[in-house]
């Protein structure tokens, strides 16, 4: 580890940021958080923030919000790898996506900039039932998505935080690519039942992405979010991803997380 050196977790308040930052800490890892609300800010669409928020950084967790798959995110990762090589960082853990082109070119351009990054690849979050935009739809007792019977490996938050901690205080994994998923397959159907089965009451229902655009829209949601949302319902989740893999085993020693357990230990979080 390199102890004197600060590590940035960028998306230091989101899912996987702030699980990393707070293991960081409590390994006694100097740890800045790269967030709007940080010291210093660090804002993605603010490029005059990114400088100071890499000064005496010798670690960077890249999440990039809202998703790689959104526009210009291809170009603002690589170019904040270079400018965080430029100023003396040694590793790069990007966090990645399963099956998604844009995140592919990510992880080159984030190579491209001079460091060996160690690529985090997770399929889909557990969390986000419980701390993104499905909260209250669970919440409500209807989850309605545009996704059918293919099956995804839910991967939980937590196992993508200690990968990435492993990744961030040593050198063993630079340039290596883990997939991350869950042990299981399971539908969106399935995952929803057993959050019900978790003491939450509510069920599945499968809609058109027509029909899941105009109710985000209805509801506030900004055309390019809905554009996005869409974009990762329909076209990632087209069963691509319809497999398990290793990558949480082979860095912790230990198979990753189930979906069940997620869902007994976030019940709280779907109370009214």
């Amino acid at each position: 580890m390199t102890e004197h050196l600060t590590t940035l977790v960028l998306g230091g308040t989101g899912k996987t940021g702030r699980r990393v930052a707070r293991r960081l800490t409590a390994l006694g890892v100097p740890t800045r958080i790269g967030s709007r609300a940080g010291a210093p800010p660090f804002d993605w669409t603010d490029r005059d923030t990114w400088a100071p928020a890499l000064r005496g950084a010798g670690a960077v967790y890249l999440a990039y919000q809202p998703d790689l798959a959104a526009p210009g995110a291809v170009e603002a990762v690589g170019d904040l790898a270079r400018l965080a090589v430029a100023h003396g960082v040694r590793r790069v853990v990007l966090l990645s996506g399963r099956g998604e082109p844009e995140a592919a070119e990510a992880e080159r351009a984030v190579a491209a900039g001079g460091v060996d990054p160690t690529v985090l690849r997770a399929s889909w979050f557990a969390q986000n039932f419980s701390e993104g935009h499905l909260v209250e739809p669970v919440r409500a007792g209807v989850l309605a998505l545009p996704v059918g019977d293919v099956p995804e490996p839910f991967v939980d938050a937590d196992d993508i935080a200690e990968v990435a901690v492993a990744a961030l205080t040593t050198d063993r994994h630079a340039g290596r690519t883990y997939e991350l998923t869950g042990p299981r397959l399971l539908t969106f159907a399935e995952a929803v039942a057993e959050i019900a089965a978790a003491g939450r009451p509510v069920r599945f229902v499968p809609v058109t992405s027509a029909a899941y655009a105009a109710e985000l829209t209805a509801a506030g949601v900004a055309a390019e979010e809905v554009a996005l949302l869409t974009y990762l319902f329909t076209e990632v989740l087209d069963g691509r991803n319809a497999r398990l893999d290793d990558g949480v085993q082979r860095v912790l020693g230990r198979p990753p997380r189930d979906f069940r357990a997620y869902a007994e230990q976030a019940a709280a979080a779907w109370r009214p």
